[in-house]
């Protein structure tokens, strides 16, 4: 049954599973007794419906032996398995799960992922930052169901009934007023063995930075707020509903030295520490996600006094992770809990050395599970013609690779197209363009000397359906805004610029004083000149913290930004990446 989001702060979700030896259960369970529930997580999925030729590693015979995984049919295949293992069970997904998508997804509005995660059969999802790349209508959309245009793509093109998700969506961080969140706070799910019950409660919230991250108008109206408050603030409503075990999934994350399974958390660093720290101890696991990485961390090993379990496993369905939690049904408390990453071996691939990347025997193999096969197949072959569309011909692969200025030969290049598309009296007249790195989601990879490049492949580097904007901006706020990016030395936030604007960085001087000789079309920059500058519509609203954009006039736009690359790339037979010299650090 599916209960609006909107009617209360919290809902609880609950379901009842049977033990699979059934004559077991026909008996009454001894007070020593403990009941085995298997939680099942995983995070950053990005709708990578299709296996993402990516590969991990793992120690087989002594050796690191690369081996590939991910893609929804696999990962699928990997909750049943571990399902039919244990039926007490819950399947949960750190968020992210749409946004930022390849081209299969994308193309359809998402609507492909949420078919493919509710055949996967999942209970509950905490929203990401992604989740809110179109804005809060379109991501209740996807929750609800239903065929309304709310952007620029065409919903319900390949399913005209599109259902909507079959799972709770849970965001208790994010408030629509003082006492409504935007999805519910939290879910209970039950589970029965013999005579015997007991209650799992999950929390589900996004990081309070999401407003940074996104589209601002796409949040406007709503509140995030501080996720190691929101949680506790929980704490005792969860334990009055009788629940035995907490857990906390959060759309937050850190990086670990060691790997997927490191219990130790050798070097755990990233914004999820100083949440882990505040974290009420009556939660026995966090389940994380946004940086991609996978872990299966003892945090007690790191802070004695917060015992959680501490997990995320990775990106792109590449890792299951498997949580045991041993609750006893008296004491209503875990008595023992464990937590693995799991591989999800997926098919072979050739990878960017020429090297073939194949499954191995020595690890399981859970295979795909079909039906979920089924949605990707029909969904790929819906896309196929727009994928494999020729564009043109590239000399050489261009990449994210970082230069020490922070530019990249990719990155550029992008800023560069961006520029000429709306360099026109009629597209804006614009004296250059920036572009944010995080919109920048892949490489352009072509085989050994020059190749052709297809549509698919510059989707899958600009995937988020962005539009060019021009804005009129002062010198003086041009400045201020070059100047924004090196406030942090220790974290600057280098945006990508056209090749008609050049500056240099003296590291030495003070705050606000660091940004020198900037050049406009090789002239200096003149504070009183108002100049024409693009950049696309996530940037245009205050996107990544540069609200000086959102305060500049808009003059023009509409293009979408993977068009102007695409009539870039057409127009310039044997295009090289961009030179990173555009900015130059003292």
């Amino acid at each position: 049954m599916r209960i609006s989001a909107f009617r209360s702060r919290a809902f609880a979700f609950t379901g009842v599973l049977l033990c699979a030896c059934a004559p077991m259960n026909e008996l009454p369970v001894a007070s020593n007794e403990k009941i085995n529930v298997s939680i099942l997580a995983f995070n950053d999925l990005h709708g990578h419906l299709e296996p993402p030729s990516l590969s991990v590693r793992e120690r087989i015979d002594g050796n690191l032996t690369e081996v590939p995984a991910g893609g929804a049919a696999y990962l699928a295949a990997a909750i049943q398995h571990h399902k039919k293992l244990n039926p007490l069970n819950a399947v949960v997904s750190a968020g992210d799960m749409i946004g930022a998508t390849p081209l299969i997804s994308a193309l359809f509005l998402d609507e492909p992922t949420i078919e493919a995660v509710n055949a996967m059969g999942i209970d509950f999802n905490a929203v990401g930052n992604h989740e809110f790349d179109k804005g809060t209508p379109e991501l209740m959309r996807m929750r609800q169901g239903g065929c309304e245009k709310l952007t620029r793509l065409e919903p319900c093109q390949v399913n005209r009934q599109f259902p909507g998700a079959n799972f709770e969506f849970l965001a208790a961080n994010v408030k629509k007023s003082e006492h409504e969140t935007l999805f519910p706070a939290y879910g209970i799910k039950t589970f029965k063995q013999g005579n015997q019950v007991v209650k799992v409660g999950f929390v589900g919230m996004t990081l309070k930075n999401t407003p940074n991250l996104v589209i601002p108008e796409g949040v406007k109206g709503l509140k995030f707020e501080d996720e190691a408050a929101t949680a506790n603030a929980l704490v005792p409503l969860l334990k009055a509903q009788g629940v035995s075990a907490l857990v906390l999934v959060i759309h937050e994350g850190g990086v670990i030295q060691g790997g997927p399974n490191d219990a130790s958390c050798p070097g755990l660093s990233g914004d999820i520490v100083p949440i882990l720290n505040k974290l009420d101890t009556g939660f026995d696991v966090v389940v994380s996600g946004h940086t991609h990485r996978a872990y299966a961390c003892d945090y007690k090993r790191i802070n004695p006094s917060k015992p959680f379990l501490l997990t995320s496993a990775g990106q792109y369905g590449t890792f299951l992770t498997h949580i045991q939690l041993s609750i006893d049904p008296i004491s209503k408390t875990v008595q023992n809990k464990t937590a693995s990453n799991v591989i999800v071996q997926s098919e072979a691939f050739v990878n960017a050395s020429g090297i073939q990347v194949q499954p191995s025997s020595a690890l399981p193999f859970f295979g795909k599970q079909m039906d979920v096969e089924k949605i990707v197949n029909d969904y790929r072959k819906a896309s196929e013609v727009q994928v494999l569309k020729e564009v043109g011909r590239l000399s050489t692969s261009i990449t994210r690779n970082s230069s020490p200025s922070g530019e990249s030969g990719l990155g550029n290049l992008i800023a560069d197209a961006q520029w000429a598309s709306t360099a026109s009296a009629e597209r804006g007249r614009s004296d250059f363009a920036l572009m944010n790195p995080g919109g920048v989601r892949a490489d352009i990879l072509i085989q050994q000397g020059g190749g052709t490049v297809n549509f698919g492949q510059l989707f899958k580097v600009q995937p988020f359906g962005n539009t060019l904007v021009v804005k009129r901006m002062t010198g003086q706020q041009v400045k201020d805004l070059l100047e924004h990016q090196f406030e942090n030395l220790d974290r600057p936030k280098v945006l990508f610029p056209s090749e008609s604007l050049k500056y240099e960085v003296d590291r030495r001087q003070p705050k606000g004083q660091r940004v020198l000789n900037i050049q406009i079309g090789q002239k200096p920059l003149d504070l009183a000149r108002a100049y024409n500058v693009t950049m696309n519509s996530f940037l245009a609203s205050g996107g990544d913290g540069f609200w000086h954009f959102n305060q500049a006039p808009t003059l023009s736009g509409g293009e979408l930004d993977v068009d102007a690359l695409s009539d870039y790339v057409q127009k310039r037979p044997g295009l090289k990446p961009a030179p990173t010299d555009r900015i130059r650090m003292l």
